[in-house]
């Protein structure tokens, strides 16, 4: 079965997808999160799409606190050849080819980090790997969306609140994306969805 996505950015309020702009209002901010969260759990537990095998025990999903620190502007370095692909492997041993569209560069943490953005059909991504991965979040990495209007040709706004694990996080059954080995952060990501 292939990976369905849950995105974040569905009808979303608009402070999580503003444009370019990295400072919001706190409390707003962790309100609207706090609110597409408790949707994303709805639909864990009633959707008919739901990748959850036994709804009935689930209690919702485990997040770290929203913190505003983790949505932020990074810089963009685009390929200069437009049409390098990057093959994906599935945890279930297939392969998906994505295209390449830049590089995202950015300090958090005291670190300065890159990490690869991918484009499949319509949808900008980023799939990686941080300390926390195997520990406090999916061994298997994190997701996280970037929708359009947070893409400039030489910024993008990265929100780790909104990281998400893949479905086969949850069930196996499905295939999902597994991160380049680029894409491995020596820092902790604190944001966004843990495992448990």
């Amino acid at each position: 079965m292939a990976v369905l996505y849950f995105s974040f950015f569905d009808n979303a309020p608009s402070t999580l997808t503003e444009g370019l702009k990295a400072t919001v209002n706190p409390n707003e901010y962790r309100q609207q999160l706090d609110a597409e969260r408790q949707k994303k759990n709805d639909f864990f537990k009633t959707g008919s799409e739901s990748p959850l095998t036994d709804k009935t025990s689930f209690k919702g999903l485990s997040y770290f606190a929203p913190d505003p620190a983790y949505r932020l502007v990074a810089r963009l370095e685009p390929f200069a050849d437009k049409t390098q692909k990057l093959v994906v492997h599935m945890t279930d041993g297939s392969e998906e080819t994505y295209d390449k569209f830049a590089h995202a560069v950015f300090n958090l943490n005291g670190e300065t980090c890159r990490l690869l953005v991918v484009k499949f059909q319509d949808t900008y991504s980023i799939l990686f790997r941080d300390a926390t991965s195997g520990k406090e979040s999916y061994g298997g990495g994190r997701y996280l969306e970037i929708p359009a209007v947070q893409i400039t040709d030489n910024q993008i706004l990265l929100d780790f609140n909104t990281a998400y694990n893949p479905y086969c996080a949850y069930n196996p059954t499905y295939a999902c994306p597994l991160p380049p080995a680029e894409n491995t952060l020596p820092i902790a990501i604190r944001a966004g969805e843990r495992y448990h």
